[in-house]
């Protein structure tokens, strides 16, 4: 362990570090310079006045949001001597089991590039690139012969490698695993009970208003939202980010949600910003990776089947495939237990110095990536913006779905949450669910590592999305996802087996998030 003196002055050392290569800090000084020229700034008080200015002009509220948000995104600091694999995973075994499950994905890429014969990247001719351009805001329209393509793996896939997940430290004797788990994950994470949710999300409580809660004892709800548009205009207002992060966990007005999520992420839309979307734009215009035909086949199979999101199956292509040249994202693998993969120049194989990383990103999509997109583009229809929204979005937040770790937001720590608040709370309807053969986490799953996204109404899943941001964790998901069983637990008790259970639990659309949450969380006996 870091003494908390020691981890603060590393913490200080790392965000100073990383805001001296921002555009922020080049604006900073800039500012500072051409507050010399005001006849207010005292050269005998020159360091307080240039303060007092920065203050004033609003300068420093943009420093603290961008030192809030480095605060967010990345992990406490290890101790100086940790190796560099201690900051993307502690664990060994889930290092090791992480690579593996990379090596897999790979291999079923470059099998499908042997047999189709095509190159993962090639420059497209000038004819198809002036093509390109000319539908880029219509590329839904576009049917390109996708059949011989295929997800590289699905999410009941990925489900099956979490279930072999072992701890080698721990015999597989005749010993019942730890804690009598009866679940499908089998690895001694730690993770919270009840009390403990109950006091992280105490603002979801029964006596404190909520947006998504129809009717409350305590506050009538016309008056709860007036009150609560009013706070959040005056939270925008001031342009906090921290603070528009606390006003969220009670939820979002749907009018003030694009802006204070871009509030939270931090999030401005600079004219740099813009430009730096358009040359990703130009990189699709130019080339054409492999990848592009497994989003164009995911959006295909997913938005556009779905009655909430068909309507945006352009900016879907668009944002995806920026995103999956955009090298930028290359930095968050410093905190995840992901590798991004490398390709090699044809005939330097295993030439270091003629590797590249593939695709460009280092994220190779799945069956539904394309649904951690889509919710976004009911709030922001400028691209870019659009765009950046989401890319802060999957480095914060998704990213952890579809990677092994032991992070209390990554997958496994949600399975196991969810697992055993189902044990614990439920014990009858879980043990019955596991004797005929449907294990809850088999139809939960896929609800987790999306998100709920595609499964839950839109205006429902904005509230539970502005919750994963006002508390700055996945681990909601969990909650709901055994919320729902909860909910449903009468229907599923009678059920004899697992088609049976999904089948109840097949539409999860008129469901309303934050009365499951709360009943689950407050009224649950414990």
């Amino acid at each position: 362990m870091v003494d908390p003196d020691r981890g603060l002055s590393l913490t200080i050392a790392r965000v100073v570090q990383r805001l001296q290569g921002s555009s922020l800090h080049s604006q900073l000084e800039r500012q500072a310079r051409v507050s010399l020229h005001k006849p207010e700034i005292k050269l005998e008080s020159l360091k307080e006045d240039i303060k007092d200015f920065l203050k004033t002009s609003g300068w420093e509220k943009k420093l603290q949001n961008a030192v809030y948000s480095e605060l967010n995104v990345f992990p406490s600091p290890c101790h100086p001597a940790a190796p560099p694999e201690h900051i993307k995973e502690p664990l060994a075994y889930m290092r090791k089991a992480q690579g593996s499950w990379e090596k897999r994905i790979l291999k079923s890429l470059n099998s499908m590039c042997t047999e189709l014969n095509i190159p993962l990247a090639q420059k497209r001719p000038a004819n198809e690139q002036k093509e390109l351009l000319n539908k880029w805001n219509e590329m839904g329209t576009d049917e390109p012969d996708l059949s011989l393509f295929r997800p590289v793996y699905a999410p009941k896939d990925f489900l099956e490698v979490l279930m072999n997940l072992r701890n080698p430290n721990y015999e597989n004797g005749e010993q019942p695993s730890f804690r009598n788990h009866l679940g499908l994950i089998q690895v001694p994470l730690k993770v919270k009970d009840i009390p403990e949710l109950k006091e992280d999300f105490s603002e979801l409580g029964l006596n404190i208003g909520q947006l998504g809660i129809d009717d409350s004892a305590q506050v009538p709800p016309e008056f709860f939202e007036n009150e609560h548009v009013r706070v959040g205009q005056k939270v925008l207002a001031e342009q906090d980010s921290a603070a528009a992060q606390q006003y969220v966990r009670q939820g979002c007005p749907t009018a003030l949600r694009a802006d204070l999520w871009a509030l939270i992420l931090n999030i401005s839309n600079q004219p740099e910003d813009i430009l730096y979307y358009e040359q990703l734009k130009s990189n699709v215009i130019q080339h054409n990776l492999l990848v592009d035909s497994l989003i164009y086949k995911d959006v295909k199979l997913t938005a556009s089947n779905d009655d909430y999101y068909f309507v945006f199956e352009d900016y879907l292509y668009q944002v995806l495939l920026c995103f999956s040249r955009d090298t930028s994202v290359l930095e968050h693998f410093t905190y995840s237990s992901a590798t991004p993969p490398k390709s090699y120049i044809q005939g330097k194989l295993g030439m270091e110095e003629y590797a590249v990383f593939y695709p460009p990103n280092g994220v190779i999509p799945f069956h539904g990536f394309s649904m951690y997109v889509a919710p976004l583009c009911f709030l922001y229809h400028e691209p870019s913006k659009l765009y950046q929204i989401f890319r802060e979005m999957y480095v914060r937040f998704f990213f952890r779905l579809h990677s092994i770790s032991s992070h209390p937001s990554g997958i496994v720590s949600l399975c196991l949450l969810f697992e055993t608040l189902l044990q614990t709370h439920l014990p009858q309807l879980f043990y019955h669910l596991r004797e005929i053969g449907a294990q809850p986490l088999r139809i939960s799953f896929k609800w987790m590592v999306r998100a709920f996204s595609g499964y839950l109404a839109t205006d429902q899943l904005l509230l539970l999305w502005d919750r994963i941001l006002g508390y700055n964790s996945l681990e909601i998901l969990a909650v709901l996802a055994a919320a729902v069983f909860a909910f449903r637990a009468v229907n599923l008790m009678e059920v004899t087996s697992l088609a049976a259970a999904e089948a109840v639990l097949a539409d999860l659309s008129t469901l309303k998030v934050m009365p499951l949450l709360q009943i689950f969380l407050f009224a649950t006996v414990t």
